[in-house]
């Protein structure tokens, strides 16, 4: 029986998102209407206040007109008039307030059980005004309201009214089903007009500048990948002539990549073949230097340095054109053992450019041993052909290693007292082919070596450079804890 999965293992339920939709234009399209719905509806509940509060002056007027009707003869009206008049008016019963006399009825019909709400329309504020259309729309059925308002045709204080409000609740109703379809036939109307003007000037041009960049990712070599330029003077214009810009420059970087590449490939096919023939010519070297002939014993120190130079051009040069420098294991290490293998190997003796080492036996770093040795190597044999080919020099070379470890970094200082870097190579001084300062130099060591510092996550950068010397800084990060005993001693390497 198979196991039960995990809580873990259990695949998540996938979250329902509300629909959207996808395109620019639909979704512009549907934000532009809603928006203007929104607008539109924002208006809906002063319109509807301003609409009962006219309806409700209507009725107060009609009332004062009866009023003044009933004032001329009242012993003469009868109870069947007075019902007629209110019902024309669309009121139950009329009041009128005076100073002297107060409140006085002044036509009455039909008492109502139920007690009537109070609307005074002389002093209604904001809030009340605005709620008061939803107060009858919704509250409740065969209500009665009571008016009160300011006189026009008669002098009083006010005129009080009470009248069904079904026929103002029906009357609101069908205002507010008008606005709705207002409303929606307008925001549908301005949301296309809106959708139209804007498609035309952004949504469009965006779609033709996203079209050229899906082509041209597809393939940078299409001319049809490149965008029309609609020579507009705003930022969608701007837009479409940087993008053509950058598309030509990418053009142009990636044909002299292709062109690089292809050069490099055939570079690393001739550098192999090269090597074996030069390899070839330091056996026959070395069977020379069997010979006890005088002259040739006299010239073969010269065809030796040159054939190691050409040896190590070639293999400088197959090393960087590598697509990728391998992973650094780094550990931690003993520094001085490191620096004296990398010192033999880059011909450092007591004859000629002598290695001072002031690293304790003892002091590490964390760093991969074979990529710190190539790093060592390349900075110890610059400095040295850079000695030797200093014109005029009397005193010896020295090339002298220090250590200095603080908080989590390993400082690796390496000096020496060569004629010091041009300032014209300084700038371009870890460009591939572009670094030495010897015209038989390949200007790959410095080069390599920084790439290998920054794969450990840390860097290769010259301190300081003059007349007495240069200074490189070798910077890894991590820093072993130190022995409790530490020998610094000059250590000189023959």
């Amino acid at each position: 029986m198979a196991d039960a999965p995990s809580p873990q293992e259990l695949p998540r339920p996938v979250r329902r998102r509300i629909f959207w939709p996808g395109g620019l234009s639909a979704r512009l399209l549907t934000l532009t209407i809603l928006f203007v719905a929104a607008g539109g509806m924002m208006a809906l509940p002063p319109a509807l206040a301003a609409y009962q509060e006219s309806w409700l002056l209507d009725r107060v007027r009609a009332a004062e007109t009866i009023s003044r009707i009933s004032d001329i003869a009242p012993e003469r009206m009868t109870l069947r008039q007075r019902e007629q008049l209110l019902q024309g008016a669309g009121v139950e019963w009329v009041a009128i307030s005076t100073e002297d006399v107060g409140l006085r009825l002044v036509l009455q019909g039909e008492r109502r059980p139920q007690r009537p709400y109070l609307i005074d329309l002389r002093q209604q504020g904001p809030g009340p005004w605005l709620v008061g259309p939803f107060n009858t729309l919704f509250g409740g059925e065969g209500r009665y309201v009571r008016v009160r308002a300011e006189p026009r045709f008669i002098q009083a204080d006010f005129v009080e009214v009470v009248a069904p409000d079904a026929e103002l609740k029906q009357e609101l109703w069908g205002y507010l089903w008008r606005l709705i379809i207002i409303v929606a036939f307008v925001s549908t109307l301005a949301g296309v007009l809106v959708y139209l003007s804007l498609n035309l000037f952004l949504v469009r041009p965006m779609q033709r500048i996203t079209y050229a960049m899906e082509r041209f990712r597809a393939d940078p070599e299409d001319p049809e990948a490149r965008v029309p330029l609609s020579g507009r003077r705003d930022e969608i214009g701007r837009a479409e002539a940087e993008l053509d810009r950058m598309q030509a420059d990418l053009r142009a970087a990636l044909n002299s990549r292709a062109r690089l590449a292809a050069l490099g490939e055939a570079v690393a096919k001739i550098n192999h073949d090269l090597r074996n023939m030069l390899t070839s010519a330091q056996i026959a070297s070395e069977r020379l230097a069997a010979l006890k002939d005088p002259k040739v014993s006299q010239a073969l120190p010269r065809l030796e340095r040159a054939l190691d130079r050409a040896v190590k051009l070639a293999t400088d040069v197959l090393t960087y054109g590598k697509t990728q420098e391998a992973a650094p294991e780094a550990r931690p290490m003993r520094l001085a053992p490191a620096v004296e293998a990398a010192a033999e190997e880059a011909r450092l003796s007591d004859e000629g450019v002598r290695l001072v080492c002031e690293v304790g036996r003892a002091d590490q770093v964390i760093a991969d041993p074979d990529q710190l040795h190539r790093i060592l190597v390349n900075l110890l044999r610059n400095a040295r052909e850079a000695i030797e080919h200093q014109a005029g020099r009397g005193e010896p070379g020295q090339i002298r290693v220090v250590l200095e470890q603080h908080d989590a970094v390993s400082l690796v200082r390496i000096s020496d007292n060569g004629p010091g870097i041009p300032a014209k190579a300084r700038d371009r001084l870890f460009l591939p082919f572009a670094g030495s300062t010897r015209p038989e130099g390949a200007g790959l060591g410095l080069a390599i070596a920084r790439e290998l510092a920054q794969g450990h996550g840390g860097d290769l950068s010259l301190a300081e450079t003059g007349e007495a010397g240069s200074t490189f800084e070798l910077r890894l990060p991590g820093a072993p804890p130190k022995a409790p005993a530490r020998s610094r001693a000059a250590r000189t390497q023959a």
